[in-house]
């Protein structure tokens, strides 16, 4: 999963949510099958998501092909503010994706891993597989953002998840950042098989972290490599002194 990173510069968050909703459109509209994209939760791919939902980007989307997964959750109720995907469907899945094609982590499941599970075997039956070839991507693209301690996804430094690879999803029985709450996370094998991994990195509370992956930091976020190409696209708040691209 050791592929080359690209680092794009933008002038700020608009400008980021602009050419990252460039960038999936453009992922999009190369397969001409079934377009699957993996969102992300957090503060960092909001304003995109609701650019999403205006008609300049609505009307670029062929909506009744495309599949939207997401890379990880918090084990909370599909309603409660701190879901993931539920913030992606009030920004924009709601409004403009058939439902069939919104693949939502189960957290009415009994416990995380039991959700993991069923989210395993569903991310399988949409590819066809229970193996993941570097020929036949998972995904179209993969959003990720990074916490500050370097998490992708829900996988945390120095925990157990970071290092599974003979499964696709994991329950994560505790986080290492607020909230505080059980998750659901992608591993790296399904996050890396992606056409393109696309991190969104906006704002001056990223630059520390996002310093500390330039440096080389054994962190998930210099571990997540996609096996097509690695983007990291942020804006200038967010880039450390002397890195500006």
């Amino acid at each position: 999963m050791a592929g080359h990173r690209t680092i794009i510069e933008v002038s700020d968050a608009a400008a980021l949510a602009a050419a990252a909703a460039e960038r999936l459109i453009k992922r999009i509209d190369a397969n001409k099958d079934r377009p699957a994209i993996c969102l992300t939760g957090g503060s960092s791919p909001k304003r995109l998501y609701e650019l999403l939902a205006t008609d300049t980007y609505r009307n670029r989307i062929p909506w009744e092909r495309v599949h939207w997964f997401i890379g990880d959750d918090r084990f909370v109720p599909e309603n409660d503010v701190l879901n993931n995907m539920a913030m992606a469907k009030g920004a924009f899945l709601d409004r403009c994706a058939p439902a069939a094609n919104i693949h939502a982590i189960r957290t009415d499941a009994a416990n995380p891993d039991e959700a993991a599970s069923l989210y395993a075997r569903e991310l399988q039956a949409f590819h066809g597989s229970g193996r993941l070839d570097p020929a036949r991507p998972l995904f179209d693209l993969v959003l990720l953002g990074v916490g500050p301690d370097g998490h992708i996804a829900s996988l945390f430094p120095g925990y157990p998840g970071i290092a599974v690879t003979d499964r696709w999803v994991v329950g994560v029985p505790e986080a290492h950042v607020k909230p505080f709450v059980p998750r659901v996370s992608l591993t790296l094998p399904p996050l890396a098989s992606c056409r393109e991994m696309l991190f969104l990195m906006s704002g001056e509370d990223k630059r520390a972290i996002l310093g500390r992956v330039l440096a080389g930091e054994d962190l998930p976020a210099n571990r997540a490599r996609s096996n097509g190409e690695t983007v990291w696209l942020c804006d200038r708040a967010a880039l450390p002194e002397g890195d500006s691209v």
